[in-house]
């Protein structure tokens, strides 16, 4: 009997897979339960911000969900899956991507109080989403499973809360339903024994982890009650002029720009005129709310509430993310902002059809408005015309931002192989960046101008189970890597720090990763800084014309391996031509491998039946001169699956 339940509710849990589009949990409808005139009755005593963070795959989103049920946020329905993801991206993917906002009202002892809830990303890529969500809050739910035990992105979300002197709580989660439905993982699941880690690895109270279970919601009814408890209520003075913070943003086709905002003092109405600090640009709120967790007018926000403004923002590259809102003729001093995000990946985005250029143009500025970490400035290349260079945090993230722009613009586009950027240093001391290869310099110009090479340099940091330490440690050894710590988290679990080039990760670093630990290691990092390199420039040619949308920068050591490797790939996409087509990788003059797309031959003397042999070659003398024109002067088309084939190395973006 207990197996069959064990079936039934895991076949249920898999049911987000199938396929299927999965019904919306909450209507518009709901919105109407909102207490509208109650947003004033809540002063900052009774307000708690705060969010959920965890490694990718925790139960952060589902976590979400049973909170927003307990609290009559949404309605009780078998359907409620993840409902803060809203992007198409994150239900078929199953990854949360974007930071999602949600209001609830709950009564604690007699006393009601506005609860805000972020639920925040789980992957390194998306980092960026965390460290500004984390602005907006006083404490977090630090989430971690009670199989898998502390990963590397939770150690990294640890320390990003700790460093903003937020209040945390310990969540152990998948506790209550191993029993039911992981019965398969009991032997591997061991609540004591992760919040023993956690003691060990965050130096908290393992006795005041909540153990809970978000899928069947048992104790998650103990979750609220410590929010209110352990976190501390916002600092904010309604009688001060306003001062909110803008962290987030996104377009609105109806309305243009809504901006998302924590209120640090004042308060902000309909109607009320405000004055960006940044670019010092007046505005009129024309509607303020809530979201509850979609968008539900308040008609005002007060000092310590987290909550949306749409002020006739026409122009998405007005919203700054960071910004500071004031009253208009009441100027305060600027709050602190954020850090900008560092690109760590470059890639050329180019339209499939050329006289799609404008409207490609508009869909990436408004898809960067709702993603800040997303760098851009617009390129040329001879072989795919005008586009843009655009920087990312990582693979997964540009393999995201390239499948939101096909879905929700309906954008067809041409990605270029992922770059890192490197660092030039003159022999007259100026640095120099590079962020394309077509701006590397020659080998002629390098002897004479540069002093050194540098490429960036993160440190990585791995945890997984001790019986993968020697393969784990030979990868690392294979891509140049240089060990910097080693510990074990307990008698099963060990962490290694490893120094790494970025140029060595954002491949195919991460398959390799999963495969040879049986998908059980885990994967973080942070830059730190740049180091000297032997750095070559590897071109591409066709027919002796260089590609320059197919160069890259590579380790010298690397280049016999991934010239022959690239010239093959290319030969298997490149399709046949009416004459012969050379395929060359090279550095400078140097040729480092060749492939050959035979021509398509016509048979030209199919009806030659009799008569002198000198008939037949007379024909095919004049073929064989036409195919040396044809080379000479055509040009040889290059399909998209090349620069996918490139990119991909066998999927690795898209599997992280």
């Amino acid at each position: 009997m207990l197996l069959q339940l064990a079936l039934r509710q895991s076949s249920r849990a898999c049911g987000r897979c199938s396929g299927a589009a999965l019904p919306r949990a909450y209507t518009s409808a709901s919105a109407l339960h909102w207490p509208r005139s109650a947003s004033p009755e809540f002063t900052t005593d009774r307000i708690r911000n705060f969010s959920v963070i965890a490694h990718i795959d925790h139960g952060k989103s589902t976590l979400a969900d049973r909170l927003l049920e307990m609290t009559g946020t949404i309605s009780k329905r078998s359907s409620n899956k993840q409902v803060l993801d809203k992007l198409e991206v994150e239900r078929e993917r199953g990854i949360t991507v974007k930071a999602q906002t949600a209001s609830m009202i709950y009564e604690h002892k007699g006393t009601r109080y506005l609860l805000n809830l972020i639920d925040t990303p789980g992957h390194v890529d998306f980092s960026y989403e965390v460290s500004r969500s984390l602005s907006a809050c006083q404490g977090t739910l630090l989430l971690v499973d009670a199989c898998q035990g502390i990963q590397a992105q939770t150690v990294a979300n640890f320390f990003l809360a700790f460093s903003q002197d937020l209040t945390i709580i310990p969540v152990i989660n998948k506790v209550a339903s191993l029993y039911v439905v992981c019965a398969i993982d009991m032997v591997a699941a061991d609540p004591e024994r992760i919040a023993r880690q956690m003691e060990s690895a965050f130096d908290v109270d393992a006795s005041e982890a909540l153990k809970v279970s978000a899928k069947t919601g048992i104790n998650v009814d103990q979750i609220l009650p410590a929010v209110i408890e352990r976190i501390p209520s916002p600092v904010g003075d309604r009688e001060k002029p306003l001062r909110a913070l803008l962290f987030d943003s996104w377009y609105d086709q109806y309305v243009g720009v809504v901006c998302l905002v924590a209120i640090k003092d004042g308060q902000l109405r309909k109607g009320d005129r405000i004055v960006s600090s940044h670019t010092e640009n007046k505005y009129e709120a024309m509607e303020v709310g809530l979201m509850y967790p979609e968008q539900v007018p308040t008609g005002a926000l007060y000092a310590g509430q987290v909550g949306y403004v749409v002020c006739s923002m026409k122009n998405a590259k007005e919203a700054h993310i960071g910004d500071t809102f004031y009253r208009l003729k009441h100027p305060v001093e600027p709050l602190p902002g954020f850090e900008p995000a560092k690109s760590m990946v470059f890639a050329g985005i180019y339209p499939v059809d050329a006289d799609d250029f404008a409207q490609l143009e508009e869909s990436i500025v408004k898809l960067t408005l709702n993603d800040a970490s997303v760098n851009v400035q617009k390129e040329t290349s001879l072989a795919l015309g005008q586009g843009w260079r655009l920087g990312f945090l990582g693979t997964l993230h540009l393999d995201v931002f390239r499948q939101r722009l096909e879905q929700e613009y309906a954008a067809s586009v041409i990605v270029t192989q992922p770059t890192v950027p490197f660092k030039v240093v003159m022999k007259d001391g100026k640095e120099v960046l590079i962020r394309t290869p077509a701006d590397f310099p020659s080998p002629e110009h390098i002897p004479h101008h540069v002093s050194e090479l540098q490429e960036p340099m993160v440190l990585a940091t791995l945890i997984f189970p001790s019986e993968y330490l020697g393969p784990m440690m030979e990868l690392c050894g294979t891509r140049r890597g240089e060990q910097q710590e080693y510990q074990y988290l307990d008698d099963h679990r060990v962490m290694i720090k490893y120094k790494l080039p970025l140029a060595e990760i954002v491949t195919d670093f991460y398959d390799e990763l999963k495969s040879r630990s049986s998908g059980f290691a885990s994967f973080d990092y942070e830059e730190i800084g740049y180091q000297e390199s032997d750095l070559v420039k590897m071109d591409v040619l066709l027919n002796g014309k260089p590609v320059d949308a197919l160069a890259t920068v590579l380790h010298r050591s690397q280049i016999q391996v991934v010239g022959r490797d690239w010239a093959k790939r290319l030969k298997g996409v490149i399709q046949r031509q009416l004459f012969e087509v050379a395929i060359q990788t090279a550095v400078g003059s140097r040729v480092i491998a060749r492939e050959t797309v035979p021509a398509m031959r016509k048979n030209v003397t199919a009806k030659c039946y009799g008569g002198d042999v000198t008939r037949k070659m007379k024909l095919l003398n004049k073929q064989r001169e036409g195919k040396k024109r044809m080379k000479r002067l055509g040009s040889v088309d290059l399909p998209q699956e090349a620069f996918l084939t490139l990119m991909n190395k066998g999927g690795s973006t898209g599997g992280r």
